[in-house]
């Protein structure tokens, strides 16, 4: 058998009371990818931190490469979970830094950077500032400098995150080249498609391993308990919500116009009546997945009944579109960054913007929302115009920036009051709201706490909290589950399907394949073009008629239909 790279036996790290690694044990082998996955809090970013030498433990034994953490940096590589390089320094730039600070000689360094950069086809781009890079680019850049010097042991700290599908597949695919050269790689993931792709796999939660093995052995765990339910004449919205609240069903999530839902163990598969659905109702058992099995070990989801839109108020109905744009335009300089886009979203729906980083998505939210003015076309939010009434119009949405955009040294109480404030609402009013978002969003134990400290699931709860507090009719969330482990993201939206079922319009952005499928209808941008637009279901239905594949994912479609976009391109220009 051969011997690891590195590993950990009885691993304790403590900070204060809390035990953030209790009695871990784990290994990375040469020429494979350790996966590491778990919750907001698990232990991840510690763990790796140990690792890599930057972090003591409490107790236990660490041995990476036959020796203790910091003695072989020289075979060692680390891409820390943000980005970590210099903004103001060019891709080029970067790269000599870490070849310098890495110890790599002169005579070795260009042929390096050369081979790093067709690597991550990064050479177009090796005199653009890394701060005026996309996600994707940046994370690409991040890993070159990762291995200026090639190491023995890689280690990677949720690399995907703020990734689109299209660069992530690249990342994985270059990673996946990596392992076989006999480099051992541990790859910290919040997205359970990549979790399932690696050979081995660690669950934490809480500072603890719950699993190690294949991934197989864990979506083996809950097999023939996953169902997939269709026909219902309900809203798909509600009647996951009726689902989840049920008590044989631990976990639901909506796949188009169906139902996904998990079983508890032990019952039985329930038959089409027992969910009172009407006449039209199937259940069929289906294929489970990785994700399933980490759901499960958790001990399940949330429920469906999202109490924050029990308290909410109903939107009135209206004949008026809730968002309208219109030919919505905007250049910078010689680059156009969006390009005539058109759609109108009507109260009580979910739309999504999908696209890959640079796009033009956030251009266009940007544009919405009022942050920024076309340079071309309308748009209007709530009937009001965002080119005359603008005002008007902000005030009636709630705003999730993209990054945490609340004030990080203010503590949670004040940042709550502050919102309160800048949405205007009565002292009565908002005494009532901010003790509603406080019980709700569970942030009893963090109101004295400096937002910018919290840990990431809490930031974004604490990010909607004020989002919604003045309880709009329209909400704008820009990628508001980047980076957020899978149970904290079916409470947001279990939370985003209940406001919509009260009347709550919805435009969202999102990296997150699974997530658009909540959307009741999206469009792809691509090169600041709409490419494609409709419901999940019909975007996948083209998707299937482009590639042949019977049974699509949403993340097939959205790469089926920008590599059909760019052979019509590129047939275009050639003729």
């Amino acid at each position: 058998m051969t011997e690891p790279l590195a590993r950990t036996a009885d691993l304790v790290k403590c900070f204060g009371d809390n035990r953030a690694l209790d009695g871990v044990a784990m290994a990375i082998a040469p020429g494979r990818i350790t996966g590491l996955v778990g919750p907001d809090g698990a232990g991840k970013t510690t763990l790796i931190r140990i690792l890599a030498g930057l972090m003591a433990p409490s107790s236990g034994t660490v041995e990476m490469l036959g020796g203790k953490p910091g003695e072989r940096l020289d075979d060692l590589g680390y891409m820390p979970q943000r980005f970590g390089l210099y903004e103001d320094l060019s891709v080029i730039e970067n790269l000599r830094l870490y070849a310098e600070v890495r110890g790599l000689p002169r005579d070795a360094q260009q042929a390096s950077f050369d081979r790093l950069l067709a690597f991550t086809d990064l050479a177009r781009f090796q005199d653009r500032l890394a701060g005026k890079l996309s996600g994707g680019m940046k994370q690409k850049l991040g890993l070159a400098c990762a291995l200026v010097k090639t190491p023995r042991v890689l280690l990677l700290d949720e690399p995907g995150v703020g990734v689109d599908p299209i660069s992530r597949r690249e990342l994985w695919s270059m990673v996946g080249d990596l392992t076989g050269q006999g480099i051992g790689v541990l790859w910290s993931t919040a997205y359970l498609d990549e979790a399932e792709k690696c050979d081995t796999v660690y669950l934490l939660n809480e500072g603890q391993l719950l699993f190690d093995g294949p991934p197989a052995e864990l979506t083996g765990r809950v097999k023939d308990r996953v169902i997939r339910v269709t026909g219902f004449k309900e809203r798909r919205r509600a009647f996951l919500t009726q689902a989840l609240d049920r008590d044989d069903v631990i976990d639901g999530t909506i796949q188009g116009r169906s139902v996904r839902l998990l079983l508890r163990d032990g019952r039985p598969v329930p038959d089409a009546g027992a969910f009172a659905a009407g006449p039209g109702t199937e259940v069929h058992v289906a294929a489970p997945r990785f994700e399933d099995g980490f759901i499960e070990r958790l001990g399940g989801g949330p429920k469906g009944t999202s109490a924050l839109a029990e308290r909410y108020r109903t939107i009135p109905e209206t004949d008026v579109d809730a968002i309208e744009a219109n030919g919505l335009t905007k250049v910078f300089g010689e680059f156009t960054a969006a390009r005539d886009m058109n759609f109108r979203i009507p109260r009580g729906q979910i739309f999504g913007l999908l696209g890959p980083n640079g796009a033009g998505k956030s251009t266009t939210f940007k544009m919405l929302c009022g942050l920024l003015s076309p340079t071309s076309g309308t748009g209007a939010v709530a009937g009001r115009s965002l080119r005359h009434s603008r005002a008007d119009a902000r005030a009636q949405l709630g705003y999730m920036a993209q990054k945490f955009s609340l004030y990080g040294d203010l503590s949670v109480r004040q940042n709550l009051d502050f919102f309160a404030g800048a949405y205007d609402l009565p002292r009565d009013k908002a005494r009532r709201a901010i003790a509603a978002m406080i019980e709700i969003f569970e942030l009893q134990d963090k109101l004295d706490v400096n937002a910018g400290t919290l840990p990431l699931g809490f930031k974004q709860r604490l990010a909607l909290a004020c989002a919604v507090m003045h309880e709009p009719p329209v909400l704008f969330l820009d990628e508001p589950t980047s980076g957020v482990d899978p149970v904290t993201r079916r409470e947001f939206w279990m939370h985003i399907n209940g406001l919509v079922e009260k009347g709550v319009t919805v435009l969202v952005t999102t990296h997150f394949m699974d997530e658009a499928e909540y959307c009741d209808r999206a469009t792809l941008i691509y090169r600041a073009e709409q490419i494609a637009t409709g419901t999940p279901d019909e975007l996948k239905a083209e998707a299937a008629r482009r590639t042949g594949v019977e049974d699509p994912t949403m993340e097939d479609a959205f790469i089926a239909l920008i590599e059909a976009f760019d052979r019509k391109r590129e047939e275009k220009e050639a003729a």
